[in-house]
């Protein structure tokens, strides 16, 4: 079973050393604003046709072309949602080390306050060798 943490607490692992922040948000969630050094790869995309969201049915492939099961990963999204969904993903395929974000990014309405509440450092644009296009591509996808 996979823990939950504060934004604080995600960010006081992060800067210990050795986990990964996973950013579960879509490619455009993710260059609005992301945590440094974060990894993205979206648990939905959007649908160019219908505009809605739906699974990214390589989710998981990239993520184990990308991130070792011994990794200690921070999962996040938006709200808190999306990544405890990924996290039970990842948990079945066989990563032990998984930390869901209460709150996400951004926060819920009256729930957690979201790592930009907290005023946690952010990073804007694509994120360098954490976006999604250079981690899918290592995963052949």
């Amino acid at each position: 079973m996979f823990d939950e943490v504060t934004p604080d607490q995600a960010h006081k692992l992060l800067q210990a050393g050795g986990a990964v922040y996973l950013d579960v948000r879509t490619p455009e969630e993710f260059a609005e604003g992301h945590a440094p050094g974060a990894k993205n790869i979206p648990l939905m995309l959007r649908d160019p046709a219908s505009g809605r969201m739906v699974p990214n049915q390589e989710f998981l492939n990239v993520a184990q072309a990308n991130l070792k099961l011994e990794d200690k990963l921070v999962v996040g999204c938006k709200s808190g949602g999306r990544s405890a969904t990924a996290c039970q993903v990842l948990e079945q395929a066989g990563y032990k080390s998984l930390k869901n974000i209460a709150g996400g990014f951004h926060g819920k309405p009256g729930g957690n306050p979201g790592w930009t509440a907290l005023n946690l450092p952010v990073e804007n644009g694509e994120g360098g060798e954490g976006q999604y296009e250079k981690l899918r591509g290592k995963a052949g996808a």
